[in-house]
């Protein structure tokens, strides 16, 4: 059979959709049909439960295709395990919900009296909230492997694009913590593997500025690296970032009068940026 890993993350969504709402809802069919409501929750309740188990097979077979390259990634293979294990519990107890759900519809239609449809369908319920623990427990898993593990970049497309996308995650993510705990020379080891990986990426051009300054304390530097940024003059954003940074690092090495003449045109140029305005206001 073709592997079904590329389509994990769209069906496993469907499946918990599908399913979180069939079983309340024959729950609902339950109580309601006692007072003689909600006719149509019944049958809504066995068509939900039926395609939302059918996704939570697919979703199974696809997350068996898909686990390998993700167990592979070191520390991962334990919480690889845990999400596949609450997967194949759900998928199982949702079969059998599936299956006393026609069961209860045979029952009807073959004329039998009403208690034993009945009872099928409460014993349906009763599964499909075991089910839905531990659904509960396969999707907490599966967001622990995507946000805690990253177990997913490049896998699900194989485009080595999401691989980089990672790794420039991880070196910012990496650099901020170690800024924070007092380690500057490992934040700007960090920020110039950013900026040796991605020489043109315009955001990483400004943390490597933020870096000179906070880390390195080299403001003399910041400022040529600031004034070095080749930005679209077309792009408000850029411009404007450019003007604010290149003047806090004046100010800060004591000129500001130059920060002024820095910022001055910016703020007449775009009025409407309240920000700048405030900023060359604070040094009148």
């Amino acid at each position: 059979m073709e592997s079904l890993a590329s389509l994990h993350p769209q069906v496993v969504h469907f499946a918990i959709a599908l399913l979180f709402l069939g079983v309340p809802l024959r729950l609902i069919a339950l109580t309601g049909s006692i007072r003689g409501k909600v006719p149509f929750a019944k049958h809504a309740a066995t068509l939900l439960l039926l395609l939302g188990t059918a996704a939570a097979a697919v979703s199974v077979k696809s997350g068996v295709d898909a686990h390998g390259p993700v167990e592979r990634i070191p520390g991962a293979r334990a919480a690889v395990m845990e999400h596949e294990e609450h997967g194949i519990e759900a998928r199982n107890l949702f079969l059998g919900v599936a299956a006393l759900e026609l069961l209860a519809l045979g029952l009807a239609a073959g004329g039998s009296t009403v208690r034993f449809a009945k009872a099928a369908y409460i014993a349906s319920a009763a599964v499909g909230l075991a089910g839905m623990g531990a659904l509960y427990e396969a999707g907490e898993h599966g967001g622990e492997l995507v946000y805690s593990y990253a177990g997913g970049p490049g896998i699900r497309s194989g485009d080595t694009t999401d691989v980089k996308r990672l790794l420039l995650a991880g070196l910012y993510a990496q650099a901020q913590a170690d800024r924070k705990a007092g380690r500057p020379a490992d934040a700007a080891r960090l920020t110039q593997e950013m900026a040796a990986r991605f020489p043109e990426d315009t955001t990483i051009k400004f943390l490597v500025v933020e870096s000179l300054q906070k880390d390195v304390q080299d403001l003399p530097g910041a400022l040529a690296t600031v004034r070095s940024i080749a930005v679209d003059t077309a792009s408000a954003r850029w411009v404007t970032r450019q003007a604010s940074v290149t003047a806090d690092l004046l100010l800060a090495m004591g000129h500001a009068d130059s920060a002024r003449l820095v910022l001055a045109p910016m703020v007449e140029k775009y009025p409407e940026n309240t920000r700048l305005k405030a900023k060359l206001d604070s040094i009148r």
